[in-house]
């Protein structure tokens, strides 16, 4: 093969042995290229593992000590989410390889490697900039975390609901007592917000959903807000702590915390096939849209 030769940094997911088959296909395949291969440690450790031969020929990265043309992620959405906390304002375009079952994110099958490649280094693919979150707590708490999908404000275990006082821009919007408040994306929309009746939301619209988790009262409704805006979050708990989620990595915080959540500074950048669109794959993998009727 005869290319351009491309720089890679891999992720993937470690629990996933019997696909690891495919990983080293596409080890195989990126070798042939003569491109630059980086794999990010815990990844590398679990195909030597598991026998995958080529990983011993790539180069090893810990932490953010990379920098490529391309990242990949091997796994399912979950993955992709930790792969996009890692690349974070670095700008570098994330493919996503769908090794888990319903792949939103991660959109190119195992079977579709050597193509995806190909495209790669042709370059005949799209870029899909997706918007991103940041929450931040101050020094009382983690302090400032990222999601792709989404922010959550979340009860800890079996506590009772708790209130969530929500303001925009800082003007008062409400309390929530419920049992938690999803801050969502576009591309979040689709994900826990969704879940708990949230609107589903075509990415690259400029707004945020605010969707409550099990709303004590039945006039709460999932409401739409600029992504311009300034959210800030005031809890109260009997248990006097409560959980923030980003993109499902969470930690717990003190009643007395505030949470400020606003659009981060960059984008995520997410390869997409040119014939792929976002409507086809909500009607194919959402099954939105479908007729239950027998």
């Amino acid at each position: 093969m005869t290319s351009q030769r491309l720089r890679f940094a891999i992720f993937g997911n470690v629990f996933q042995a019997r696909k690891s088959a495919a990983v080293g296909r596409m080890l195989d395949c990126l070798a042939a290229y003569g491109d630059d291969v980086a794999l990010d440690r815990a990844f590398h450790d679990f195909l030597t593992r598991n026998g995958v031969a080529q990983a011993g020929g790539a180069r090893v990265f810990d932490g953010d000590g990379f920098d490529a043309d391309f990242a990949i992620s091997m796994g399912g959405d979950g993955t992709f989410l930790k792969a996009a906390a890692r690349v974070g304002a670095r700008q570098i375009p994330i493919v996503g390889v769908n090794m888990g079952r319903l792949g939103f994110l991660a959109d190119v099958s195992p079977d579709e490697i050597e193509a995806c490649l190909e495209a790669l280094h042709s370059g005949d693919y799209a870029i899909d900039d997706r918007g991103a979150l940041i929450a931040d707590t101050g020094p009382e708490g983690p302090g400032r975390v990222f999601a792709l999908n989404d922010v959550a404000i979340l009860k800890r275990d079996d506590a009772s609901m708790i209130a969530i006082r929500a303001y925009i821009g800082g003007q008062y919007l409400t309390t929530y007592q419920a049992d938690g408040l999803v801050v969502s994306t576009p591309t979040g929309s689709t994900a826990y917000s969704l879940s708990n009746g949230g609107p589903i939301i075509v990415p690259g619209a400029p707004v945020f959903a605010l969707t409550a988790v099990a709303p004590h009262s039945l006039n709460i409704r999932p409401i739409v807000i600029p992504d311009s805006a300034t959210l800030t979050l005031r809890v109260e708990s009997r248990s006097h702590n409560f959980l923030l989620a980003a993109d499902g990595r969470s930690a717990k915080c003190a009643e007395g915390v505030g949470v400020t959540v606003c659009k981060a500074p960059y984008n995520i950048k997410v390869v997409k096939r040119p014939e792929t669109s976002y409507y086809d794959t909500l009607r194919e993998k959402m099954m939105w849209g479908a007729d239950g009727r027998g």
